[in-house]
């Protein structure tokens, strides 16, 4: 309990002991106060889930403190992406952003405040680079133009198949909301109902994901066993031969009884996508008859 300063009895402390002076307002109400100004002052921040801690500054020298670009969003969000295409985005840290533009894991949280939000930034800015374009009039060179688009940037950045992996929980990018708002746009004139205007958009857009997703996986896998495609196959042909022949495959033996079968991701997105297409273009036309 803290008593009025006429009531307080001054005592000398023992000898050796260190000497102390109390104070008023040391409760919870002045710690507050204190934490407050110190935030002001840019010194500390708070972080979910963790509590308020310091907030580390760039020493002399480092980007951000004076010399050289300054450390800012942008800056983070290109560096991630720089450091996502070179090696994947599990590479991708708070830390290891931190160490290109040579600053602190700390300073980058005064602009983003972690790798969920990071990933967002980073998706929405690929998706901003190159925009397909004026929508076309006709409906059907707009989802294909829209589709070839998304496949180059998937191309670029490989790892966006596991930055934009999920359709039932969207992330509120603007960029990418805008991709979306183009393909509507080109399917307007259509005469289809809004919902399957909506599935028009992202049954190419899932085709376009889940061969960038099976792209990734063999980059992955070349870099985990040092086998190209080819190779792999190679080495596990005993294995599919001794299933084959039980007999219990035939149409699937049938495949290759004559010629060598090379699966080529390309030529599958040219055929998923023309066929959509042309089922799209049945569609629109038995909702005009």
């Amino acid at each position: 309990m803290t008593y009025p300063r006429s009531k307080r009895r001054a005592s000398a402390p023992p000898t050796g002991a260190a000497t102390t002076t109390p104070r008023e307002g040391t409760g919870l109400h002045s710690a507050t106060k204190a934490l407050s100004a110190l935030r002001r002052e840019g010194l500390v921040r708070a972080v979910p889930g963790v509590g308020t801690v310091a907030a580390e500054r760039p020493a002399p020298g480092v980007a951000g403190a004076g010399t050289g670009p300054a450390l800012g969003r942008e800056r983070i969000v290109r560096t991630a992406i720089e450091l996502a295409d070179a090696e994947g985005l599990p590479a991708v840290s708070m830390r290891r952003v931190a160490t290109t533009p040579s600053t602190s894991t700390m300073a980058l949280y005064r602009h983003v405040p972690g790798k969920t939000e990071l990933v967002r930034l980073m998706s929405d800015e690929v998706f901003g680079e190159r925009p397909p374009g004026a929508a076309p009039r006709d409906w059907r060179p707009g989802p294909e133009l829209a589709a070839r688009w998304l496949r180059s940037v998937y191309g670029r950045h490989p790892w966006m198949a596991q930055a934009v992996a999920s359709f039932t929980r969207p992330t509120a990018s603007p960029h990418t909301m805008r991709y979306a708002e183009w393909v509507l746009h080109a399917l307007a004139g259509t005469g289809l109902p809004p919902y399957t205007k909506l599935h028009i958009h992202l049954t190419p857009f899932a085709h376009v994901q889940g061969l960038a997703m099976a792209g990734d996986m063999e980059t992955q896998a070349r870099q985990d066993t040092g086998l190209s495609a080819a190779e792999w196959m190679v080495r596990n042909e005993p294995q599919f031969d001794a299933i084959s022949a039980s007999g219990d495959y035939p149409f699937l033996n049938s495949l290759f009884e004559h010629d060598e079968f090379e699966l080529d991701l390309d030529s599958l997105f040219e055929f998923g996508l023309r066929r959509t297409l042309d089922g799209i273009a049945v569609m629109i036309g038995e909702t005009s008859a």
